[in-house]
């Protein structure tokens, strides 16, 4: 170690060979070496000794919607980062939609940059858009530094953001493809969506019955078969039908080159347990039956699943009525998401190798992101203090998000982060926050 050296020190870090007690060693903002836990503290050098709390990884959230500008009271860069890093997470990357302008021209990721770059308390990162009309700015966008492209293959809910139709679809595929680019898919199938019941009202049961697993289905056949014929590199977004994994996993074997999420939300709430009214749990594709989630954890487990985002997805609370078909669909779980996911997971027989490799690492991996997800030397002193063992009850008022209405209000979860550290800076811990540290990222070339 060389002198004026940070090191942190805790028995259980958790690295890409497994969980150990470590000494960490920082300088310049990466992480230089990984060292046994009795290695002797230079006199220069600063000790952080986090005793039996676990060291992770800073999380890497690649699905946050932050509305910022155009909608800045539904959420906001400054609101959104703070409560990423209470919740651990050191880098996210922003959905190009619910802002105005959307992320679809770089004039529109520019305006996007500008605004971020003075809030950001984590490392922000942007996706781009794919629409009927904007096939040409795509390769300028990816040039610009996007990670990859979304589109939606039904409705998105915000007019400025239309829907590709499946010529769309491939037209938008192709191009991407010519530069192998990444598109990330929201996969309804709109035929689906329109033969649905459509009630509207309290009812959870009619809402659920009015998004079928069927329309994810039928989309996501769709996104795979264009993808096989165009040998383009495709994405499933917030994957909640388990009746689409069979498909999945039989395209992978086929050479398809397809990546899949999940989200908190599909993992630890059930239709079951929904009250009536109560659209604070309203997303699409909606939170399905509990044998559903018993699948999609078993997908998770044997690797059809890659990985576990938010889908982050605020609105102001009068948005939030109590008739499903009207209000806004989306969780906020940016703050709550890695305390949902390990208290789930280990009464489920899973570990925090598992959360991490699911919430960072492949994340990481997913938007090529090779500096962040993991704790070894050359990587970034991104990382997360946890204490597993501990827990808290969520009150939305302790929430670091602008609107704070959330489906977790109430519940005991385990899992308190104590610290949250970007580059080796200290950003949060115990609720004090210093000021924004955070780095616009662009896709590395």
């Amino acid at each position: 170690m060389e002198d004026g050296e940070l090191v942190l020190r805790s028995t259980r870090v958790i690295t890409p060979e497994g969980t150990r007690a470590a000494a960490v060693a920082v300088a310049g903002g990466r992480i230089t070496a990984v060292l046994p836990y009795d290695t002797k503290v230079p006199s220069g050098a600063r000790l952080e000794d986090f005793g039996d709390d676990v060291l992770l990884p800073g999380l890497v959230d690649t699905h946050v919607h932050v509305n910022d500008p155009g909608r800045t009271e539904w959420e906001g860069f400054w609101t959104a980062t703070r409560a990423a890093a209470a919740g651990g997470i050191t880098t996210l990357v922003d959905m190009p939609l619910n802002s105005l302008p959307p992320t679809t021209t770089v004039a529109g990721l520019r305006a996007k940059q500008a605004v971020a770059e003075e809030k950001a308390h984590v490392d922000v990162g942007f996706w781009g858009g794919a629409l009927p009309d904007n096939v040409k700015d795509l390769r300028p966008l990816h040039e610009a530094g996007v990670f990859g492209f979304k589109a939606f293959l039904s409705p998105s809910g915000v007019d400025e953001f239309p829907h590709l139709d499946q010529d769309g679809l491939a037209r938008s595929l192709a191009e991407i493809a010519s530069f192998d680019g990444l598109l990330i898919v929201h996969a309804e199938d709109p035929h689906h969506l329109d033969a649905a019941p459509q009630h509207g009202g309290p009812r959870y049961a009619d809402f659920l019955a009015s998004r079928p697993r069927g329309a994810e289905d039928t989309a996501i056949a769709h996104l795979l078969a264009q993808a096989k014929r165009l040998g383009a590199r495709v994405h499933v977004l917030h994957l909640s039908s388990s009746d689409a994994l069979p498909l999945i996993a039989a395209a992978r074997a086929e050479g398809v080159r397809v990546t899949v999420e999940t989200c908190p939300h599909y993992l630890t709430l059930t239709a079951e347990e929904v009250p009536d009214g109560a659209s604070e749990f309203k997303c699409c594709p909606p939170i399905r039956e509990a044998a559903n989630q018993d699948l999609l954890w078993q997908a998770l487990a044997d690797g059809t699943i890659d990985c576990v985002v938010t889908d982050h997805s605020p609105s102001t609370a009068d948005l939030k009525t109590d008739d499903f078909a009207t209000a806004w669909g989306g969780i906020s779980g940016l703050q709550l998401s890695l305390a949902a996911v390990w208290t789930e997971a280990r009464g489920r027989g899973h570990d925090l190798e598992d959360v991490i490799r699911w919430m960072s690492s492949r994340t990481a991996d997913l938007v090529g992101l090779t500096r962040k997800g993991a704790i070894e030397a050359g990587r970034d002193a991104d990382f997360a203090v946890l204490a597993p063992d501990e827990t808290f009850t969520v009150d939305p008022a302790a929430l670091q998000h602008r609107n704070r209405v959330t489906a977790y209000a109430g519940k005991t979860l385990y899992g308190v982060v104590k610290s949250t550290w970007l580059r080796g800076e200290r950003i949060v811990a115990d609720g004090e926050f210093t000021e924004p540290k955070g780095r616009l990222l662009t896709r590395p070339h």
